[in-house]
């Protein structure tokens, strides 16, 4: 009887609160590649949760009913991803061994030993029919760590290069790297805001989600007073291991820093200074602690905006700055992938984290499972 294939889906939703990310992935036996994805597939958020998912982000009112509520949803939307990226895939989720899902972070305090992922993973293996492996992240913190990111190991297993010192960025809501040295620990942390900055002054400025390709940022200047304020943050300075999320880069914020930096440029410069802002701090992560790197791998949202692309590269030539896709693997697929690697980690007993990004005690088993 031949074996069964080793089917994943992995499923994510991040800080940029576009919507769902799902993949079915094949993992495969040296010498072939690690991975292979087989189908994909992107549910933007309806509005409505879209704007009850922020909400959250902050105290308010009957916040138990309604972050139960929103579980709910999210999982119906994590069951109907992971339907249509096994049609896409030719295959059905009953052909599944698993499915990673992460959930929707909506607070991390990791100083405070918790963290929070709104999902119903239950309900999402009830729906969908398939061993569902979710919070991935608690364990980690249990042991003293901060629970993310949790990506580094990911991109060593599918990125790491014997003949190349290479780094790898995820630019989501929030940015965060990962040194693949060519002797020694892997390492990694979150260096700041990615997109979510970018992308709040959009919404609030132009009503869109996000700066198409970068092209409204490519329209200003980058303000230095500005840029100055925006760096001192201690986070920015601060050491890893370290995470963030929008607890802490949010609009008010970002407000409280225009008012003290007294900006009087145009909304235009405002933008260009936030992708600066991520391109600086990506780059000093980089310069300080991947200093031997001659490649950055960028993946993520931020992949596709150009204007932030070529920030970096001017940050930090001479290294290539180029996408994952020019490495094989398409910049939205990494982090759901990574979820998809989780899941086969977490069934086989092996441990998923590196305590040496995320700062826990040791190595640890990651997530829980819920049987089909």
């Amino acid at each position: 009887m031949p074996a069964r294939r080793e089917l994943y889906a992995g499923v994510m939703s991040g800080t940029s609160l576009d919507g769902v990310d799902a993949v079915v992935a094949e993992f495969r036996a040296p010498p072939d590649a690690l991975v292979a994805t087989l189908g994909s597939t992107h549910i933007a958020f309806p509005s409505a949760l879209r704007d009850e998912l922020l909400a959250l982000q902050a105290p308010g009112s009957d916040e138990i009913a309604r972050a139960a509520r929103a579980a709910n949803l999210l999982a119906d939307l994590y069951a109907m991803a992971i339907r249509d990226a096994c049609d896409a895939s030719g295959v059905s989720p009953h052909d599944l061994v698993a499915a990673g899902v992460h959930g929707q972070t909506v607070r991390h305090r990791p100083e405070q030993g918790w963290t929070l992922q709104i999902n119903n993973p239950a309900r999402v293996a009830e729906s969908a029919y398939v061993t569902v492996v979710a919070d991935f992240r608690s364990r980690d913190i249990a042991a003293g760590g901060q629970g993310a990111p949790l990506v580094p190991a990911f991109h060593a297993a599918i990125f790491g290069d014997a003949a190349a010192h290479r780094a790898v960025v995820n630019i989501g809501g929030i940015a965060n790297i990962t040194d693949l040295p060519l002797h020694g620990a892997v390492t990694g942390f979150d260096t700041g805001p990615g997109n979510v900055l970018m992308d709040l002054w959009t919404a609030r400025h132009r009503g869109a989600a996000f700066d198409v390709n970068g092209e409204w940022a490519a329209q200003g200047n980058v303000d230095p007073a500005l840029l100055s304020a925006l760096l001192a943050d201690p986070y920015f300075a601060a050491a890893p291991p370290k995470s963030t999320g929008r607890d802490l880069f949010n609009a008010v914020w970002l407000d409280s820093t225009l008012v003290r930096a007294h900006r009087a440029g145009t909304h235009e410069d405002v933008q260009a200074t936030l992708a600066a802002l991520t391109a600086r701090t990506i780059a000093d992560a980089v310069r300080a602690h991947a200093a031997g790197a001659t490649e950055l791998l960028v993946c993520g949202g931020g992949a596709h905006n150009s204007t932030l692309l070529r920030m970096l590269s001017s940050e930090l030539a001479p290294r290539i700055v180029v996408t994952t896709g020019d490495r094989g693997v398409a910049a939205d697929h990494v982090e759901a992938l990574a979820f998809a690697w989780l899941a086969r980690e977490a069934l086989a007993g092996r441990a998923g984290n590196l305590a040496a990004v995320t700062g826990a005690r040791g190595s640890r088993i990651l997530g829980a499972i819920y049987p089909r």
